[in-house]
């Protein structure tokens, strides 16, 4: 049984990686290099190669990604590295099958000359899509989340500052082989791509934590439980200047909810201490299961 379970979650792994690097191929070919646009990391080199020396993006991703396939290795084992190693070379495998496609005529790409803005939003999407696609199911794209994840483990530098350095010095010297306003309209693209990644890769189960301190959290508790049908948690806390013994109220709610239970916690305690934060993704009884 549990045998059967590992092989039906490996094997939606990688049906999901496949789909995620098909899609991403598909985007970056049909609205990216159809209107000279850009993208950051590796894929950005191998866009600039594309450009100024005609070198199909299938080989250069390969090419680039391959000692540092050799680096991750080394720094993490096999194991991390084997869905990263499926990724790229389904990545290259898919930009190949789409230049063969563009090469006999059987896919025509986006092209303008005048709504670049549309062909941004559409890159953004599918990209964002394809490699959300890809985050969700365990795998990589390789490249400069590599080089990242290397420098964290050896420096202890920030994944996504490495990332973040790394997109702004490729995307800059776009700038060197292709107009501003294109090297402008890529930076829209990165932003949509980033967005659409987030919201794919972390769930569209997107809901609100609320940490309540109040002066009448039983009473608190009982409401919510009650009247939005949400399980509460109790936290025993005590305050650093008053030295008062205090339960604090911790309850997770969807969007939508978050304006009800602002007036229910207004309704019983008006004075009451509220912080609300983000949550990406929710399991559980009551939102959804694993």
């Amino acid at each position: 049984m549990i045998f059967k379970e590992r092989f039906q979650d490996q094997f939606l792994n990688v049906l999901g990686i496949l789909i995620g690097t098909a899609i991403y191929a598909f985007g970056l070919h049909y609205f990216v290099i159809s209107n000279e646009l850009m993208e950051g990391g590796l894929t950005g080199i191998s866009l600039l190669l594309k450009y100024v020396l005609n070198v199909p993006p299938s080989i250069s991703t390969l090419v680039f990604n391959i000692p540092l396939f050799y680096l991750g290795w080394r720094n993490f084992g096999k194991g991390p590295m084997l869905y990263t190693i499926f990724g790229v070379i389904c990545l290259s495998l898919f930009l190949w099958v789409m230049e063969w496609l563009i090469h006999m005529g059987w896919l025509v790409p986006f092209h303008t000359t005048q709504d670049y803005f549309l062909a941004t939003l559409y890159a953004g999407i599918t990209l964002g899509t394809g490699l959300g696609l890809v985050f969700r199911f365990g795998g990589t794209t390789g490249g400069s989340d590599i080089l990242a994840r290397i420098g964290h483990k050896k420096r202890g530098w920030s994944v996504g500052q490495v990332i973040l350095i790394i997109d702004v010095v490729v995307i800059g010297s776009s700038f060197l082989y292709l107009p501003k306003e294109k090297v402008l309209y890529s930076l829209v693209a990165v932003f949509v791509t980033s967005r659409i990644i987030d919201y794919i890769s972390e769930g569209a189960y997107a809901a609100k934590a609320f940490t309540i301190i109040s002066d009448q959290p039983n009473v608190l508790a009982e409401s919510i439980t009650k009247v939005l049908d949400r399980g509460v948690t109790l936290f025993p806390a005590r305050g650093a200047y008053s030295g008062n013994t205090k339960e604090v109220v911790y309850c997770v709610v969807y969007r939508h909810e978050t304006r009800q239970l602002r007036e229910l916690i207004h309704a019983v305690d008006p004075r009451a201490f509220i912080i609300v934060g983000d949550v990406h993704e929710v399991i559980g009884e009551g939102f959804k299961t694993n």
